[in-house]
């Protein structure tokens, strides 16, 4: 595996004075999310107006989640948005966090995202999951009839698989030695050189321990989601950090954590908005899904008692509030868990007040605006 730069995980451009009073780098997981009365084209084109606006605001990197048979998450093709997202972008890292590894034959997974390093030289981050991003029935649609068996408990061994297509090392004697992922690692040059080796980094996300222990058994980057499995978060980064072995890759651990975070001119705006993702959550969790409501109708939605304390759990896990208040909250969350970055997913009905929400942090932070 080729070695992962420093600057590739931290990035020159957000430190010092470039980063402001940011602790730690600060970047954004977008869902893409679809609200009422809008279309997924819609929140595509948002979700490159996001991208935009974090390049410019100096966050360090944008990614795209998988997500399958949500009416409300129009990401189910990170490959796809990442290449539409990277014509639209130039400095910018731009990944996925993540694609669902057990989703997918890793051979396609490696031509995909080594067409997009084609594309983007060093933009890219390969962020691998194991779960489906989606319910049993839309999972087994997704893969073909002999790896319907194959799922979370196969996934060092497809790990294993993509890593190999990646370098392009299967030994002599594998089955897949004569077959090569392309664009592959090294890439001939106009002028009929060929330039060093290179392909994306690859980073394990999860949301409890046993992608913490492999990511930090094969010493690589890990990402935990914070935003939706709050409770497992410290835990998961202690045992990433106890199970970490020095590699080519990194020789220390470095955990990102994605943080659902929103700002907003006013209190009371945020949690308008903010209630909207937790309605959404909730019908999502009671077998609903759907678009993502307006803040009308989350403020009329008529809770149950039990349907009340979930959101009221939910929301506690999200950090929403002005600016300062929001800045306050993510430099807790950072200092709690030692993370080496934070992700911010903001998730609300209309692309305005997520584009403006990041706006605000920048703002707190003192990110320049370039």
């Amino acid at each position: 595996m080729d070695e992962i730069r420093g600057d590739e995980i931290q990035g020159d451009e957000i430190r010092g004075t470039a980063r402001g009073t940011a602790p730690v780098p600060l970047s954004v997981l977008d869902l893409v999310t679809v609200g009422h009365g809008r279309t997924a084209g819609d929140a595509l084109r948002t979700g490159v107006e996001i991208a935009q606006l974090a390049e410019r605001r100096g966050y360090h990197r944008y990614w795209v989640a998988e997500h399958h048979s949500m009416p409300g998450i129009a990401s189910s093709s990170p490959a796809v948005i990442l290449a539409h997202t990277a014509a639209r972008t130039e400095r910018i890292r731009l990944g996925s966090g993540g694609v669902m590894l057990p989703n997918h034959a890793p051979l396609v997974i490696a031509e995909q995202f080594g067409t997009l390093e084609a594309m983007a030289p060093g933009r890219i981050d390969l962020g691998l999951g194991r779960a489906p991003g989606t319910d049993g029935a839309t999972a087994a649609a997704l893969r073909r009839t002999d790896r319907l068996h194959e799922g979370a408990d196969d996934f060092p061994q497809q790990l294993m698989e993509l890593t190999r297509f990646l370098d392009d090392d299967f030994p002599d004697g594998h089955p897949y030695a004569r077959i090569h992922a392309v664009p592959g690692p090294v890439q001939a040059t106009s002028e009929g050189g060929v330039q060093s080796p290179a392909r994306p980094p690859l980073w394990l996300l999860g949301s409890s321990g046993f992608s913490a222990r492999l990511a930090g058994m094969l010493g690589l980057p890990f990402a935990f989601a914070h935003h939706f499995s709050a409770q497992n978060t410290v835990p998961a980064l202690e045992l990433y950090r106890e199970s970490f072995k020095p590699s080519t890759v990194l020789d220390a651990p470095y955990a990102l954590i994605g943080a659902a975070a929103l700002a907003a001119d006013d209190e009371r705006e945020a949690r308008r908005q903010v209630l909207t993702g937790a309605l959404s959550m909730l019908r999502l969790r009671s077998g609903r899904p759907g678009l993502v409501p307006t803040p009308e109708e989350a403020e009329a939605y008529a809770f149950s008692p039990m349907e009340r304390e979930f959101v009221d759990s939910w929301l506690v896990n999200i950090v929403h509030g002005t600016a300062d208040e929001v800045r306050a909250g993510l430099d807790d969350l950072a200092k709690r868990t030692g993370a080496d970055e934070l992700m911010i997913t903001a998730n609300a009905h209309g692309g305005e007040a997520r584009l403006r929400s990041y706006d605000l942090i920048a703002d707190a932070y003192g990110l320049p605006d370039a």
